[in-house]
């Protein structure tokens, strides 16, 4: 006997979720293309004095990096301008500033490469 209605949408979502992680390679998949997508991105801000990352080295996370620019004003732009190009929600927290990309799962490695890309452009033309 059922007394409760078990939670049909949560199943459902976890159903869907668990098929395409399983479709793209299962668990062990998932962590290498995190850790692919979170050190191309890493690199780029490391390789420059440009971007400054606001996490300890040892204390990074895959799924959101956080950067900052050399100016306040620079970082408005960056935002700005990311988001003429189709990269969205990159501002930081309302409390710290600075940029964050959050890379989670469902994020492509190509979305990851086109924000490395303009970041070396904006570097290029602001740095």
């Amino acid at each position: 006997t059922m007394f409760h209605t078990p939670p049909v949408l949560a199943v459902a979502l976890v159903d869907k979720v668990l098929g395409w992680i399983e479709r793209h390679g299962g668990l062990a998949a998932m962590e290498a293309r995190a850790e692919a997508k979170a050190g191309r991105l890493y690199g780029a801000i490391d390789a420059t004095d440009f971007y400054r990352g606001t996490a300890r080295g040892d204390s990074r996370s895959r799924m959101n990096v956080t950067f900052r620019l050399p100016s306040e004003e620079l970082e408005e732009r960056f935002v700005k301008e990311a988001a003429a190009e189709g990269l969205l929600a990159l501002k930081g927290y309302r409390t710290v500033g600075g940029i964050r990309a959050s890379i989670y799962n469902a994020v492509e490695p190509a979305s990851v490469e086109a924000l490395v890309q303009f970041m070396e452009a904006f570097e290029a033309a602001n740095g």
